[in-house]
Parts: C-alpha cells; structure tokens; sequence
C-alpha cells in the first residue's frame, strides 16, 4: 500500500519536534562552540579543548539526563575554576601537561559527581544559599573579565592576584597594541550589536567568522596580533588520567564538582517546562558525572549546565535532547573539518566574547534586590564576593560554603518565640504585635509558640527567650503550642523537662499543645508525656483556650 502524499509514514515527513530539535541544535552549535573555545583559554588550556568540552560531554549528558533542554558544556565559572586549579600543578602552562591535567581534574570532577549520586546528595543542589552564589558569580565574572582585559590589549602581566593584577595592568597600559585593541573593540561592537538587536542569535559565531576573515584577509598575525595557531585536526585521541595528580587535584575537584551541579540544576530548573517531566536531582549528579568521566578520557575540561546556552535552545524551539546531540555533531564536525581554519582566530577576539558573556554573572539588580529584602543576606553576598576577589576562586568557594553556613546555623540557632493571642470576634489565633493592639489575652494564660526544629544549638537561646516572657506575663499556665516545631532533639528535650520542673516550683502549670507525630513520640517515649497527664496535653492551642476557661477562678 502506498502512503499519502503529507501521510506520517512518508519519509520526508518529519515529526515537528525533531525539525524544532534540528534547528536549535545547530542555532546553539553557533553559540556553543566560538564560547567553548574561548573558554578554555579561561583556563590556560588550547582552544581545541573547547571543543573536545562540546563534543563528548554534551552527548552524553543528552543521553543520560533528565532535562529536556540543557545545553552541557564548559562555563565560564568552571572555566576559571579549572585554570586556577590548573595553574597550581602545572605553573609553567606546559600544553602537553596542562592536557594530561585537565583530563585528571574532569576525570575527579565526574567520580565525585557519580559518587554523590550513589550517596543520594541531590539535596546539595541548594547547598549555597542565592545571595551566596549572587556574590560568588559576581566576583567569579569580575575576576575573567580582568583576566581577559590584557589580551584586548596585547599585553602581557603576571597574574599574582585580583588586586596585584589590577595593579599591574595599569602599568602596562602604555604598551597596548592599537591593533589588537582595534580588532577587540570590532569584536565588541558585533557581539553587543547582535545581543541587543537580536537576543539569542549566533552572536559569537559571527565574530569568531570575522574575526577569522580579518586574520585571513589582513594578514594580522605578520603585524602582531596574537592568533589562536594551529590546532589539531580530527577527532580528540584517548587521553589517560596522571593518578600522581589526584592529591593535589582533589580539592579543586570538590569545589567544580559543586559549581558544576550547582550551576546545572539551576540551569536545568530555570528552563524546564511545566508539561515536561520533573529535573531529578540525583539522576542529573550520576549524568553530570559520566559526562565529565567520559570528557576526561578525551581531554575535554571540566563542564556543566550552561544558563545562557539552554536559553537559546529554548528559544529556538529546543524540545528534547536531539538538540544536544545535533550540537555534538556540529562540535564534531568541526573538528575534523574546520579545524586549520579557526587557527587563524586573534586572542583578542576569543577574549572580546568571554567578557560579553560573563559581564552577566555580575548582576547588580541581584544586590539591590537582595538588600530591598534583607540586609543580612546582602552582607553574605558582600562577603562571598569579596571572598572570590581577595582570598581566589577556589578559595572563593569555600568561602562561600562557609557563609552560608554561618548563614544557616544563625537562622536555625535563632528561631523567634511568639506570645499568641486571640483576635477579637473571630476564631483566629495569631502572634501579638502593635499593628494588631486589640488582640485579647486571657489573664492568667500565657500560650507561646516556638517556630522551627528544636536541638542542642538553639534549645538555650529559646528557652531564655521563654523564661523572660515567663518572668513579665507571670501567668497560672503556660501553653506551649508546639504546632510550629516538627522535631525536637534529645538536648532539648531534656531542656524542656528541666523548665516544666523549674516553673512549677513558682506554682507555673506547663500544657502541651499541638504537638506534631514526630514530637509526640519523643514527649512520650521520654515519659514526659506520662508526667503531665493527659488533661495537660491539648489538641490544640484552641482546646486549650477553652479548658483554660472552664477552669474555677483562682
């Protein structure tokens, strides 16, 4: 039986989906592959790295994760992550060396990946708070920009630090190169012309062919202006980790590996559709990982989810990851067939699209909205910024990690102890507060409610906080509306035994109320549920309003 002309078994008839995929992987490809290759000059490394990065990560990360639309390769962040780390073992920028590095830092990036999956830690995810990451990117961005400034320029300096290096480039300014920075600033104009005019287009590609064109046709590299050089042609070869390196590697390998999860199940989230399946956060650690593993035995750097390229694939119509495995074939075509010509690409073109996209990372709205909201968390944010500019990048992490931790130990050491009244005419209960002046109390009751999980480390701080409320309500009961706590740890328990017998020795009668499954396992398995008696555990803090009411007058 022959088909009808437009019927779904003709063969030209493609499914609308695959069309869209095709379209956006290439459109991606375009801006893909010019970034990656700036990026690893990022981190010191050849440009042919770039595309190794683009290559096998991406098609395996399209075969194995979970989003539909990420678009996995290296980043800017994990760029200058990967050169600090890189610069530490091979501080000559030996090429032969740096590969073998790289391929050993990608190689522990994804073992610790695929390791964290096996352990279930998707949950790290979230494990640097946003204000943290807002500061951290931010430093991170203006750490590469400064890092590429010199090559705009045509100079050379010694990087010893954000401050020295700064330092050290107004020094040099006087021997920039008119015509590199001329070839800089044409780049410039291309590429924020296009971002603005047409958002999400081939931008780098454009310049990275102009670029090449004006080497070609002007012969640049004869009046000295630095071009890329050559780079091999043909598909990467098998690159084997140097296990003599793992010592030195591993920290840095930690810290990527966190950034690059981090910065993928954000990107991954971020430009998920709602009619798509969820982003599973244990599946995107084991898929991260083999793509690094998988990269590293051919030489690619250590990669990850890429915000500004999943919005292009999004906005091209990305539905599935074909698109990432029609960006691979671009990544791989390339290679085997364009190769000789990229080597005419200037450094200074390749510098000009690594600042326009990581001038990005550095969102000053993100500050300003932070400090409308909280000014705590805008001082973290602060601090892991200047973290990143005083202490390093990879230090800048750690940094980071530790403010919010300090950030999280401070909220959960701190949980806030309300005095609950009742509103006036109506069943409501809620905290007292000056905006509400008319909410009544009850002479005699005293009904408190602690917010968040009770343990060791904030047990003492809550419990100064109830004394106090104690010594000036001076109350015949307290309730404590425990509705709020879903845990309370053994410290603390022993805490709250220990107040139930101080405030009765003062003729203080202490109710529960409220309790959650959870608590009230822990109340009675500690007997203290049997102490009090049934009549002093209540439902809720309305039962015991009305038990406190039907109770004789004093």
């Amino acid at each position: 039986m022959i088909p009808e002309a437009g019927s779904a078994k003709t063969p030209a008839a493609q499914p609308p989906g695959i069309r869209l995929d095709l379209v956006a992987g290439l459109t991606a490809a375009a801006v893909v592959l010019p970034k990656a290759m700036a990026y690893a000059t990022v981190a010191g490394l050849p440009v042919a790295v770039g595309l190794y990065t683009a290559f096998l990560p991406m098609l395996i990360y399209a075969l194995l994760g979970t989003s539909r639309v990420l678009s996995f390769s290296s980043t800017t962040t994990l760029a200058i992550l990967a050169g600090t780390q890189l610069g530490l073992v091979v501080p000559d920028g030996d090429p032969a060396r740096l590969i073998v590095a790289v391929a050993t830092l990608s190689a522990l990036t994804g073992a610790i990946l695929i390791l964290a999956s096996l352990l279930r830690l998707g949950f790290v995810a979230s494990f640097i708070s946003s204000p943290v990451l807002t500061g951290f990117k931010a430093g991170i961005g203006l750490v590469i920009v400064l890092d590429q400034v010199p090559k705009l320029l045509g100079v050379h300096i010694t990087k010893q630090g954000f401050f020295h290096d700064l330092l050290s480039l107004a020094q040099h300014l006087p021997d920039t190169s008119l015509l590199t920075l001329a070839v800089a600033a044409g780049t410039l104009l291309v590429l924020l012309g296009m971002e603005r005019l047409w958002p999400h287009s081939p931008a780098p590609l454009v310049a990275v062919g102009g670029g090449i064109a004006a080497s070609w046709f002007l012969g640049l590299e004869g009046q000295g202006v630095a071009i890329v050089g050559l780079i091999p042609q043909g598909l990467p070869s098998l690159m084997l980790p140097d296990l003599a390196l793992v010592e030195q590697l591993l920290p840095g390998a930690i810290g990527i590996a966190l950034m690059s999860f981090t910065e993928s199940i954000a990107a991954g989230r971020a430009f998920a559709d709602s009619s798509e399946p969820p982003i599973k956060a244990n599946r995107e650690l084991l898929a991260s990982g083999v793509a690094n593993l998988g990269g590293a035995l051919f030489g690619a750097m250590p990669s990850g989810g890429g915000t500004s390229q999943t919005a292009v694939v999004r906005a091209a119509g990305g539905r599935s990851q074909k698109a990432g495995l029609v960006t691979a074939g671009a990544a791989a075509a390339t290679m085997l067939f364009l190769a000789p010509l990229l080597g005419l690409l200037p450094y200074a073109t390749l510098a000009a699209v690594v600042i326009v996209y990581s001038v990005g990372l550095i969102q000053p709205g993100e500050f300003r909205a932070i400090r409308q909201v909280r000014t705590m968390e805008f001082r973290w944010a602060i601090a892991a910024f200047l973290g990143v500019l005083v202490f390093g990048t990879l230090q800048g992490i750690v940094v980071a990690i530790i403010i919010s931790l300090i950030a999280l130990s401070s909220q959960s050491a701190n949980p806030r102890v309300y005095v609950i009244g009742r509103k006036r005419g109506a069943d409501v209960l809620r905290p007292l507060s000056p905006e509400h002046p008319d909410d009544e109390t009850f002479p005699g009751l005293l009904i408190l409610r602690p917010e968040g999980r009770l343990f060791f480390v904030n047990a003492p701080m809550v419990a100064e906080q109830m004394r106090a409320l104690v010594d000036q309500h001076q109350p015949r009961v307290v309730v404590l509306d425990l509705s709020r706590v879903p845990d309370i740890e053994y410290s603390a328990l022993q805490m709250l035994i220990e107040g139930e017998r101080l405030i009765a020795e003062r003729n203080i009668t202490l109710w529960l109320a409220g309790l959650n499954p959870r608590v009230l396992e822990v109340v009675r398995h500690a007997g203290l549920a049997d102490h009090l008696g049934r009549e002093r555990m209540l439902f809720n803090a309305r039962a015991a309003i009305e038990c406190y009411q039907a109770m004789p007058a004093a």
